[in-house]
């Protein structure tokens, strides 16, 4: 039998839950908490398979809940129940060491299977939420590309940072000095920089040289 809590402020809301989790013969809702700290202390008092938490709630919000149920290593897995799916909650959720989101409008649909999943320790999210996270990390991955040097630009900077004409980092790179030029170029406009002095800087900055 897998004992489950469920902590959110709004008796509408843990009956509803409650009214899904019970058509499972081998589940059972072990306790219910309407704030943090119940719930913290329910699930220290249970030791539950699993955890059905309200990203808000009144005394310690969702996210505190889980922390602390990490930090007294129980092996209690986590669904956060969220009404938003903004970046910065979904970010917040995933530092925390949760491994289970679901949006509450999805709920009544989804729930079993979140459940299901975490139980069996994988982690649940919501196809919504997947298609933000896949979105938020190809937004800073091309964001990230626009910025970062190659290996061989990195190679172009460091060289001249210690002092290097084109001339000399084209016969230490075997590169003509003209694919100097354009790899030097480039690295100036990608770190939005000018002068060699400023690129001297970001060599040291970044430890492709020493001060």
């Amino acid at each position: 039998m897998k004992q489950i809590l469920i902590a959110d402020d709004h008796e509408v809301v843990r009956s509803g839950l409650r009214a899904i989790i019970e058509t499972r013969a081998d589940w059972i809702v072990g306790g219910e908490a309407i704030n943090g700290r119940e719930a913290v202390a329910l699930a220290l008092k249970m030791k539950p398979d699993l955890a059905i938490v309200d990203y808000s709630m009144p005394v310690m919000n969702g996210l505190e809940v889980s922390r602390r149920i990490r930090l007294h290593h129980l092996q209690t897995e986590v669904l956060i129940l969220t009404m938003h799916e903004s970046e910065e909650i979904l970010t917040e959720v995933l530092l925390a060491g949760v491994r289970g989101i679901l949006l509450k409008s999805d709920a009544r649909s989804h729930l079993t299977t979140a459940i299901e999943a975490l139980l069996d320790h994988r982690p649940y999210f919501t196809s919504i939420v997947l298609e933000r996270l896949l979105h938020d990390y190809q937004a800073n991955k091309k964001n990230k590309s626009e910025i970062l040097l190659s290996s061989r630009e990195q190679s172009v900077v460091q060289l001249i940072a210690e002092g290097h004409t084109n001339k000399s980092v084209g016969e230490v790179l075997n590169l003509s000095v003209k694919t100097v030029e354009t790899h030097r170029a480039s690295a100036m406009r990608k770190l939005n920089i000018s002068s060699t002095a400023e690129l001297v800087r970001y060599a040291i900055r970044t430890k492709l040289i020493g001060p």
